[in-house]
């Protein structure tokens, strides 16, 4: 039963530090894309939404965007972006920025570096503030089970003297 205390917060910060290195690793390649100063003519194939919450009264929406742009070395380079600029329809010409390497990592919106730094860091504090509980509460328990044992084979004989 112990170990249940133990395996749940180890499994939410697992999931704490895969989304840290997600959010990390978009924030880079992002970066990437808008420092290496290559841009390219690049067009919207599709915009489409999709929906995700509880059904009821929590439904949120949120807008995705193919694009597809030629690279400087030739390649035909299809990428899909969330939450893109509302305005941008099917058939719009946008700007691409993209950084080359085996795998081209691009981007159609503007560059925004510091928005995209306090959105990562927003994201960060909070994965951070998560895992912080889920320590401080395995060190709690920890403690107080040490403190007080709970369910241990430590049984105390009681012996009745009768006459």
């Amino acid at each position: 039963m112990d170990a249940l205390f133990y395996v749940v917060p180890c499994l939410i910060l697992a999931i704490v530090l895969f989304f840290g290195f997600h959010a990390t690793r978009h924030w880079w390649q992002i970066r990437a894309a808008w420092n290496s100063g290559l841009t390219a003519e690049g067009r919207c194939l599709r915009t489409f939404t999709t929906t995700y919450g509880n059904g009821r009264d929590q439904v949120r929406t949120m807008l995705h965007h193919v694009y597809e742009f030629t690279a400087r070395d030739g390649r035909v380079v299809r990428f899909e972006e969330e939450s893109g600029p509302a305005t941008t329809v099917e058939g719009d010409i946008v700007t691409v920025h993209y950084a080359e390497g085996a795998r081209i990592v691009a981007t159609a919106r503007r560059p925004s570096r510091a928005g995209l730094a306090a959105s990562t860091v927003g994201v960060l504090a909070i994965l951070g503030v998560v895992a912080a509980i889920c320590v401080g509460f395995m060190i709690t328990y920890h403690d107080m089970s040490s403190e007080f044992p709970f369910g241990d084979d430590t049984t105390e004989s009681v012996t009745i003297e009768g006459s």
